[in-house]
């Protein structure tokens, strides 16, 4: 079973194509064959991230699954952000290891269980009331519950996924807009290259 609305097509199948120049190349192949090894992140936190990743992006359908935690634990370990942060918000890593630690004393608190160890409707309930606000745990002070999880979480979350091929192949994602770019920018209409709706089947 695949959510792709595109089975059988695969973005990386313009490789040798204009779509792709030697330094997106360049990217790509990092994205795929160099995954970094957990630098940031304690052995403790990091299955509470992997668990959280799973909950916002899940992957039942991939024997493996698009990575996404070891990104966000590369990011951290460089101290890398948007470059931009929400008044009162901690720097991105900070807020990381804050955030889970609140989230794993809310699961603690409402289980008697660490996070990982909740089912998924059990996760999917927590992760909603920290969304709301309503969580209560000391270890969010100084760290907005509803911020981290929308302008931390949730952002940085979709964003790696995105930027994985096998997430771009099943929306459809036509390739990089350098250097090749794009025409048929109106409704309803895509460059020669793209993957119309309708077309593919599953190999």
């Amino acid at each position: 079973m695949t959510r792709s609305a595109y089975p059988g097509y695969d973005v990386l199948d313009g490789w040798d194509t204009p779509s792709f120049d030697a330094p997106t190349r360049a990217v790509l192949d990092r994205r795929l064959n160099d995954v970094p090894p957990r630098r940031f992140f304690t052995e403790a936190e990091w299955p509470v991230l992997d668990a959280l990743c799973a909950r916002i992006m899940p992957q039942p359908e991939r024997s493996a699954p698009v990575p996404i935690a070891p990104w966000i634990d590369a990011a951290c370990h460089a101290d890398q952000s948007s470059g931009t942060r929400r008044d009162g918000m901690p720097a991105d890593a900070e807020a990381w290891r804050q955030g889970l630690a609140a989230l794993e004393a809310e699961a603690q608190a409402a289980h008697g269980r660490g996070f990982t160890d909740l089912a998924d409707e059990a996760q999917d309930a927590l992760l909603k009331r920290v969304d709301a606000g309503d969580v209560s745990a000391a270890e969010w002070q100084g760290l907005p519950p509803q911020d981290f999880f929308r302008q931390i979480v949730l952002r940085q979350i979709v964003r790696i996924y995105y930027v994985h091929p096998a997430a771009q192949s099943e929306i459809g994602f036509g390739g990089p807009a350098s250097p090749r770019g794009y025409v048929r920018l109106s409704a309803d209409r895509a460059d020669p290259w793209e993957a119309p709706p309708g077309k593919w089947e599953e190999p």
